[in-house]
């Protein structure tokens, strides 16, 4: 069984079309001169290598020159503003993605990415608005799905939540896995993460899921959430009360 993570961490929301080869180094860093003779194209390529080797400063410098040359390329704009927020720079992150959708109004990445800069600042009806542009532009993406998701658990409005969880894992079954992509939910307190631990483990048990239902109810418990009980009132895990492996992890009630 693929384990679920819960590490709430916001750059898991953030997504960029860059793919780098692992097979090239990056280029030793280069003088200003040098990068004004590359191509923007040899730029984005160097700027890819560099970020993907963790040199993020040498990857803006390669991001911004290519930029210099081309200032309608919404695709630098995005991956300039990925770098920066390895750097914590956050404002000029989300200008950059802010640039990158207004150049392409269809770029999904970048719309989704101003999103998860307004869910970073709590501003969740904004981030909504923005994450459902990126869904409507890409239904298929399981990444926008959860997101959307997360928008709508964190205005308390659960069963659209569920909505969007359930669509996700209809797209993507390692949706919430450790080694997805898909966004999942940043910055909660303890009663949230308990909350949201619980409405993943009824979207687990829905799907027939027994594994990672558990996981979710036995996460739930730990972060103390305190109708565990209504595991056997909900309807989503009528089909698992009598396992005795989800009794070990929420025992049924006792009979009066």
């Amino acid at each position: 069984m693929r384990s679920i993570t819960l590490k709430f961490m916001l750059l898991a929301m953030l997504v960029t079309c860059a793919r780098y080869s692992g097979a090239s180094p990056a280029p030793d860093e280069q003088t200003g001169a040098d990068m004004n003779a590359m191509s923007v194209a040899e730029l984005e390529k160097a700027g890819d290598q560099a970020r993907a080797q963790k040199d993020y400063v040498l990857a803006t410098r390669y991001f911004q020159t290519a930029l210099r040359k081309d200032r309608q390329n919404a695709v630098i704009y995005n991956k300039l503003g990925m770098v920066e927020l390895r750097t914590d720079d956050w404002e000029s992150a989300r200008l950059n993605f802010e640039r990158a959708a207004k150049l392409d109004p269809k770029f999904a990445d970048a719309v989704n990415n101003v999103g998860a800069v307004a869910y970073r600042n709590k501003r969740y009806g904004a981030a909504a608005k923005y994450f459902k542009k990126a869904v409507a532009l890409e239904e298929s993406r399981a990444t926008f799905h959860v997101n959307l998701g997360s928008a709508w658990f964190s205005q308390k409005k659960l069963d659209r939540a569920m909505v969007e969880y359930t669509r996700a894992l209809e797209l993507d079954p390692d949706a919430f896995s450790a080694n997805s992509r898909a966004g999942v939910v940043a910055q909660m307190n303890p009663d949230e993460r308990a909350q949201y631990s619980y409405t993943l483990a009824k979207l687990y048990a829905k799907r027939g899921d027994l594994d990672n239902c558990l996981q979710c109810l036995k996460k739930a418990k730990e972060d103390g959430y305190r109708n565990m009980a209504n595991v056997y009132k909900d309807e989503e895990f009528s089909r698992m009360r009598d396992n005795p492996r989800l009794q070990e992890v929420v025992p049924p009630p006792v009979a009066k």
